[in-house]
């Protein structure tokens, strides 16, 4: 566990003439929940009931639980993957994915790049649409923000597999998606809070990075936030809404406004993706921070490779999360195969795993063990 390092106090009030005047919640920047300090008598069942299950998802060597029989190689078809934003290391990781398992297969793949906006989502799915593909991905944006190109898709008998797209793993109703494949975000978001808690023995400040504008990360951050409150000596600084595409230029003045905010209060942080920490770091960095000290980060996702060599050099990120990026791209190939063939989704859910300097083993990437010979055994190739 990490030693509660303090955030230089004389750096931080140099930033004070620099800071930003923090106003909102959703639509603004931040909303601040304590300026108190991290108090109270800390929580001892909490910790240890949390130290238990980051031992548990720490462990690298857990065998593949993934399926293991299902239709075979269904030939010839095209998927559109329709991005989000492709600046999102998340959803470019997994777009790698399908385009590795589609090889096999013999598909093609279209990547189409929303560029994280509403109208860019609509465009690109109008354009997925004229492609006249056999099946399209939504990338980690509301099926809600293109409703008309879903519901051609879904009337043209096109099958429509999302990632991140809906809040819960597995077949969707309303929407309507062949599946959703993502780990749950209630384990995601209990086992970084409990990172937090054990890491800090119960005593921590902390400042949750969010997207407000997404719900499937909304919905994170307010379970990430609700696992924090179990532990009576946590407390929660600020909550932090800042659009992805927007991090690359507005999260160094809302770091530099958190440090001269409060100092050395601020401990610990938590993020729904891992790139909030790369865009934090110019700011921890001027303020005199080291890369290992105070405010210990880890990521709630994706752990794409960025994040992984921040760990690994303990440059202001201690931990992530990661999904399984390249495996769920394979998943949603299989998933898809499984649509092509007349059978129902496979179910799977990859389970939690956190990344650390100690675990890593020099990677920069979180790639479980097992998934590709398992696929191409159920696809005969």
């Amino acid at each position: 566990m990490h030693p509660i390092r303090k955030a230089p106090t004389a750096a931080a009030a140099l930033l004070a003439v620099a800071a930003l005047t923090v106003a909102g919640c959703e639509g603004g920047s931040s909303a601040t929940e304590s300026d108190a300090e991290p108090s109270g008598p800390g929580c001892p069942d909490v910790v240890d009931r949390a130290r238990q299950a980051v031992e548990e998802a720490q462990a690298v060597d857990a065998p593949w639980t993934g399926p293991t029989t299902g239709p075979e190689a269904v030939p010839d078809k095209t998927i559109v993957y329709i991005a989000h934003t492709m600046t999102n290391p998340g959803v470019s990781g997994v777009a790698r994915g399908v385009q590795e398992a589609a090889q096999i297969l013999g598909w093609q793949v279209e990547t189409l790049d929303g560029q994280g906006t509403a109208e860019g989502v609509r465009a690109a799915f109008d354009e997925a649409m004229d492609l006249d593909p056999d099946g399209i991905v939504i990338g980690s944006f509301d099926p809600e923000a293109s409703a008309d190109g879903l519901e051609a898709a879904n009337d043209a008998g096109i099958p429509v597999i999302g990632w991140h797209a809906v809040a819960e793993p597995g077949p969707s109703q309303d929407p309507e998606l062949f599946t959703n494949v993502t780990t749950r975000v209630e384990d995601v978001a209990r086992i970084s809070a409990d990172w937090i808690i054990a890491d800090s023995d119960g005593h921590a400040g902390v400042v949750l990075f969010t997207d407000g504008t997404l719900p499937f990360a909304k919905n994170k951050s307010d379970l990430i936030k609700e696992e924090l409150e179990t532990c009576a000596g946590v407390s929660l600084l600020s909550y932090e809404s800042i659009p992805i595409p927007e991090a690359n230029r507005r999260t160094v003045d809302e770091v530099s406004s958190l440090l001269s905010r409060f100092g050395d209060r601020w401990t610990h942080s938590v993020a729904i993706n891992d790139l909030y920490f790369g865009e934090a770091a110019p700011a921890l960095r001027a303020a005199g921070i080291e890369g290992d000290g105070a405010p210990f980060n880890i990521g709630a996702g994706d752990g794409d490779p960025s994040a992984f060599e921040r760990v690994n050099a303990r440059e202001f990120q201690a931990a992530t999360v990661p999904e399984p990026l390249y495996e769920q791209g394979w998943q949603i190939v299989d998933e898809f195969n499984r649509a092509f063939a007349g059978e129902p989704a496979s179910g799977y859910v990859a389970p939690v795993h956190i990344t650390t300097r100690a675990n890593s083993g020099g990677a920069v990437f979180w790639d479980s063990g097992g998934y590709r010979v398992a696929y191409r055994e159920i696809w005969g190739r």
